[in-house]
């Protein structure tokens, strides 16, 4: 993680197409104001390649840039 990436913590609530998914964060210690939200993330390039599974109630770590728009995320983790 650089320093223009928030890392925060969610669900999984809904798959869609085209490896999208609708994830509800749990733990955002740098912006505790988005906890409780719903926002559309996509899987990282490592994750694609090595083909890692994701299915709706696993926990996932992510990255968001601040500078660009906080409800969209990329999926860097699935967590136990």
């Amino acid at each position: 993680m650089d320093q223009e990436t928030i890392e925060v913590e969610g669900k999984i609530t809904e798959v869609l197409p085209n490896t999208l998914f609708r994830v509800e964060i749990d733990r955002a210690p740098d912006l505790p104001e988005i906890v409780g939200r719903v926002i559309l993330a996509h899987i990282s390039g490592k994750m694609r390649l090595h083909y890692i599974k994701l299915l709706t109630g696993d926990r996932v770590r992510m990255e968001m840039s601040p500078k660009y728009d906080l409800t969209k995320a990329r999926i860097t983790f699935r967590l136990k």
